[in-house]
């Protein structure tokens, strides 16, 4: 759904360039919570994870699967951005990872690149997160529950972008087109789109909810478990024949071990799965990407089949010696298309890292009233 140059006129480009702007203005300051507090030094084991999960998200858009007659889709990534480092941090991985596609890759105009963040970052985010949020309100304290609400949430997210970009389009579109025929076939394809965005997050989220459920932002006051104490093994609460306690019979699948209250004064390191997690983005960026569909995605289908293409603009980033997610000068396709994964895997990782690092120091560093919040609550935690 990246929107190019000329798809869009000069003053909507500029409208949602600001909406974009004050999007990352208040992402920034809310991203300062996400990655530097919450209890146990959470903010603190969500930080070393954001840059990896705009990696991922840069990886695994290179990864267009078919949906239908001619058609293809990719991750957006707004929603699994969202629940697993939060809606304020969820924004700037998108945002990083479409900077950088517009600037090295040729994907996604420059002069829309406000429209692409609007649309693929904050619609998907707010979207997919009121949604993941509302679910987990309503349905029992379970791990399964957390990945299905995943699932529904990336599903719903993705045609609301579809219709968001009718909307932006009914506003400044350069093409004299119906829009009952762009609604209707942006919403029909990405439906199905969606269906595949719903599958990637959720096998996602259920994957870091095995291991590591308090690494889940959104989902991390349902996995807890409640604070209790646990008998004494001398008291009448341990004879023979007394009641068992309770955690010590509940369900697996209902609070992880890792929040149980035994585990408070330790920090498990990030590093492992971490590693895990980079190990996975460069295979896909640098060897399944060769097998992604070339059918076109689906806003450039939607786009041929009714004559929006034709107002679009040459790229100011085309002769970029990584245009096209190809290294210029390498005739190998195979070669070339992996190293321009890896390539941009690595420079996703190093300015989301940045900015990510840069954000939570500055927490750190915080007003006055926030140094004394971190104080009131402890003192900060140390990753291993």
């Amino acid at each position: 759904m990246h929107v190019p140059d000329g798809f869009i006129d000069a003053p909507v480009s500029a409208g949602t360039g600001v909406v974009a702007a004050a999007a990352l203005a208040v992402s920034l300051r809310g991203a300062r919570r996400e990655l530097g507090g919450g209890p146990g030094g959470a903010g603190e084991r969500t930080a070393p994870l954001a840059g990896l999960v705009a990696a991922f998200i840069f990886a695994v858009q290179m990864l267009n699967f078919p949906v239908a007659a001619g058609t293809s889709g990719h991750l957006l990534g707004g929603a699994l951005a969202a629940i697993l480092v939060g809606p304020y941090t969820g924004v700037l991985c998108v945002s990083v990872v479409l900077l950088l596609q517009g600037v090295l890759f040729a994907d996604g105009g420059l002069t829309a690149l406000g429209t692409n963040i609007t649309d693929m970052g904050v619609v998907t985010v707010l979207v997919a997160y009121a949604v993941f949020r509302g679910l987990l309100r309503v349905l029992p304290r379970r791990r399964s529950v957390v990945t299905g609400a995943s699932f529904v949430a990336a599903l719903v997210s993705v045609p609301a972008a579809a219709v968001a970009f009718t909307a932006i389009y009914a506003l400044g579109g350069t093409t004299d087109v119906s829009l009952g025929k762009v609604f209707g076939a942006m919403v029909g394809v990405h439906v199905l789109i969606g269906i595949g965005e719903a599958a990637i997050t959720a096998a996602t989220v259920g994957a870091v909810v095995a291991v590591r459920p308090d690494l889940v932002y959104g989902a991390r006051d349902r996995l807890a478990a409640p604070l209790e104490l646990r008998p004494s093994p001398l008291s009448d609460a341990g004879a023979p024949g007394a009641e068992p306690h309770p955690a010590d019979t509940a369900p697996a699948d209902t609070a992880p071990a890792d929040t149980a209250p035994a585990a408070a004064g330790r920090r498990r390191s990030v590093r492992p799965l971490w590693i895990a997690g980079l190990v996975v983005t460069l295979a896909c960026a640098g060897g399944l990407s060769f097998y992604a569909s070339s059918d076109p995605d689906g806003l450039e289908k939607v786009a041929a089949d009714n004559g929006i293409d034709k107002q679009a603009e040459d790229h100011a980033a085309q002769d970029s010696p990584l245009a096209d997610y190809g290294v210029e000068d390498i005739a190998d396709s195979r070669l070339s298309g992996g190293l321009a994964g890896v390539i941009g895997v690595g420079a996703t990782l190093v300015v989301g890292s940045g900015v990510f690092v840069a954000v939570r120091r500055r927490n750190s560093a915080g007003t006055p009233a926030e140094a004394g919040a971190s104080t009131a609550s402890g003192p900060p935690a140390t990753e291993r």
